[in-house]
């Protein structure tokens, strides 16, 4: 071998050396600034939050209005009482649809004549039966008979309460 290619080499395996050691010594400058601890900003004015309660006015509805209201989250109630009224349903989905249609249908009650509460307290008091046997039914045993007893319901309310129906009988008085 001749010296030339003797120190050609050595030359070669020293840089080869050297450049990844001097790039491991001063290394990469992002990598540098991801790890390095940053100072803490402990002279930045701090904020006080103002919490001070603020009374909103309460809109006014009509008792027309709240008729239609109370009618509407009603009949969604009920709807969706009927469709967990199935054989593999939810019962504490169904005790929460009775529950809160019983609440806008006793709602719905207090807008009303003297004559027709008396009507809707029939309805009333069948919503409350199945309330009772629902509650009481654990292994969906009478989920056909429940089922059937809130599509009648539902029937006999939307043909004798709907809005166009009993319009004249919402009592205005407070």
């Amino acid at each position: 071998m001749k010296p030339e290619t003797k120190s050609l080499k050595l030359r070669a395996i020293s840089l080869l050396i050297s450049f990844p050691l001097i790039i491991s010594l001063t290394g990469c400058e992002a990598f540098v600034r991801k790890f390095t601890r940053k100072s803490k900003k402990e002279n930045l004015p701090r904020e006080e939050m103002v919490l001070a309660p603020e009374v909103y006015d309460s809109v006014q509805m009509s008792n027309e209005e709240l008729y239609r209201q109370y009618f509407l989250f009603w009949k969604s109630w009920h709807d969706e009482l009927i469709n967990s009224l199935s054989f593999q349903g939810n019962r504490k989905k169904q005790i929460e649809c009775v529950k809160e249609s019983l609440k806008n249908l006793t709602s719905l009650r207090e807008l009303l004549n003297e004559e027709k509460q008396k009507q809707l307290d029939v309805y009333i008091k069948e919503l409350d039966t199945l309330k009772g046997s629902i509650e009481g039914d654990w292994y969906s045993n009478n989920f056909a008979a429940n089922s059937y007893t809130a599509e009648r319901l539902k029937t006999n309310i939307l043909r004798n309460f709907s809005f166009k129906k009993i319009s004249k009988d919402i009592s205005y008085g407070e």
